[in-house]
């Protein structure tokens, strides 16, 4: 599923804000007849999108998945949308039997803003050293302790890819991919590669930064409407057993 996260308090339901879940059970409870409660693979922040967002429910209706679907969607606020559902597994958890995570994040540098994707990227005005960040995002890789980009509990994460890739001449993308993420940690992360990226760090203070655990070292973090879930990797059982096993 996808959602424009710009008018909610994020993914997870909260009694006083609309959120994406609070949307999503509302709508199923509706099609199937019978309360519904939604579990999503990522629990994203206020204002956070996502293009690769997987959830999981359960219901006794006898409606298929299309029925549901397509009667979800009808129902559904305009930047919502459901784009596949189908029966999983009884032991199926869209959040525990998942493997892995990519989220992206998009920065427009340079004078010119564009107005058309104010929702979906941040505008930096000024040049950006690419080399610098991408150096420093290779600092990322590996079985580590990411508590200096943690909005809470610290805690240690598998980072399997963070890349810096130009889509266009002004725009970057930054994509990371890990078994799982600390509150607010992908936005931290930009935030400080930002710093790398106006020269105010190199990548070594930036790789002393990820070594610190501690998150007074690093920036501020980066805006929530640069940030968008895209996909959420699903492995045999004995990846996630080896994922659990490494945890422990």
């Amino acid at each position: 599923m996808a959602y424009d996260g710009t008018d909610y308090a994020g993914f997870q339901v909260q009694h006083n804000a609309p959120t994406v879940q609070g949307e999503l059970e509302k709508a199923l409870s509706a099609v199937c007849d019978e309360p519904v409660r939604v579990t999503g693979a990522g629990r994203t922040d206020a204002g956070v999108h996502a293009s690769g967002q997987v959830i999981d429910f359960r219901t006794a209706s006898a409606l298929d998945g299309v029925t549901i679907g397509r009667g979800v969607n009808a129902l559904l606020p305009q930047d919502i949308a459901v784009s596949a559902l189908e029966p999983a597994a009884e032991d199926f958890h869209a959040r525990f039997s998942a493997t892995g995570r990519t989220y992206e994040y998009r920065v427009r540098h340079g004078r010119e803003r564009d107005p058309l994707e104010r929702r979906r990227e941040l505008h930096v005005p000024g040049a950006l050293d690419v080399a610098a960040m991408r150096d420093a995002s290779e600092r990322l890789l590996g079985r580590k302790d990411f508590s200096s980009f943690a909005a809470g509990p610290g805690g240690v994460r598998s980072v399997r890819r963070a890349e810096w890739c130009e889509h266009d001449e002004a725009q970057l993308r930054f994509e990371i991919a890990a078994d799982a993420f600390l509150r607010g940690m992908v936005r931290a992360i930009v935030g400080t590669l930002l710093w790398v990226g106006r020269g105010k760090i190199d990548a070594p203070t930036f790789e002393k930064i990820v070594a610190a655990k501690d998150r007074a070292m690093a920036g501020p973090s980066a805006p929530a409407n640069g940030l968008c879930l895209i996909a959420v990797n699903y492995g045999d059982a004995r990846e996630r057993q080896e994922l659990d096993e490494a945890d422990e």
